[in-house]
């Protein structure tokens, strides 16, 4: 990527119309997730995070509604739990918001957050971010893209949080379902500055930065091609459709996730109804 001050994917938004029974859920698939927080009043959405090394799965879900909130509410109400949003990691979302308006998009921020964060050894500390968007109108298969700056990584990357009992060590691929699979990848070449190739099976791959997830575009029956035997229902035929997460060792994330996943050669799929809309392919690294 030739974004200056963008290097990767950062984590995946994951919105749920029940977030606490959507917690409940991917704690039976073998992730340990950190206690619920609450976002300020304007956003008025609340979370659990899935920690990795370097990146992470975020639960997202409304707790009131606000306009901030409201492109959210709108993609529950026509598509129901899924893959929303993609946030990139920002090392200065001041600087990145100005290189994007340097390359004709009208970024959107940045903007200053924080929510209180309970310490899973008791007590609270805060986690502060600054936070940049691309337009709304510029969402690649319709998904929406953001990045994210960390100013307090110690409150969010806590080490007892990135300990999965299904070995789940971070994220490999985003999977990002389009009829017109180069289409779209062009389309969010062009919102990064960055580069695609194609795979044999079909998927037009487009590398996010640095040693960070790709973002893999394929036509949804394709992607049925891809997991023979796993119903996709669930899965949008435009859209954020599934996440690839490196595993330390797949025969215990298979008896970790039980009879949710499906074994294909060297992969674990858990179908999106399992997984709040979310194809889950487990692989090991």
């Amino acid at each position: 990527m030739s974004l200056q001050y963008v290097i990767g994917i950062d984590h995946a938004v994951v919105m749920v119309g029940d977030l606490d029974a959507a917690a409940a859920n991917w704690q039976r698939l073998g992730f340990t997730l950190s206690p619920r927080g609450t976002h300020s009043p304007a956003l008025g959405s609340g979370n659990y995070t899935i920690m990795f090394g370097q990146d992470y799965i975020e639960l997202l879900g409304i707790l009131s509604p606000t306009e901030h909130n409201a492109p959210s509410r709108a993609f529950l109400a026509e598509r129901g739990d899924g893959i929303e949003r993609i946030a990139f990691t920002t090392t200065d979302a001041a600087k990145g918001a100005d290189e994007l308006r340097d390359l004709g998009l009208d970024a959107v921020g940045p903007i200053d957050f924080g929510r209180p964060v309970p310490l899973p050894g008791g007590g609270e500390g805060e986690a502060r971010f600054s936070i940049f968007q691309w337009p709304l109108t510029e969402a690649p298969a319709g998904l929406r893209i953001f990045a994210c700056q960390h100013h307090t990584r110690d409150t969010v990357w806590i080490p007892e949080l990135q300990r999965h009992a299904n070995g789940a060590t971070g994220l490999v691929r985003v999977i990002v379902t389009a009829p017109r699979p180069e289409s779209d990848a062009r389309h969010l070449l062009r919102l990064i500055d960055g580069e695609q190739f194609s795979e044999p099976d079909g998927s037009v791959v487009v590398p996010s930065g640095s040693d960070r997830a790709e973002f893999a575009f394929v036509a949804r029956d394709v992607l049925a091609q891809q997991y023979p035997g796993v119903s996709l229902d669930g899965v949008p035929e435009r859209g954020g459709a599934g996440l690839i997460i490196a595993v330390a060792d797949l025969a215990a994330t298979e008896q970790a996730i039980g009879a949710a996943g499906v074994r294909i050669g060297d992969r674990l799929v858990v179908p999106p109804r399992a997984a709040n809309g979310v194809l889950l392919v487990f692989v090991a690294r």
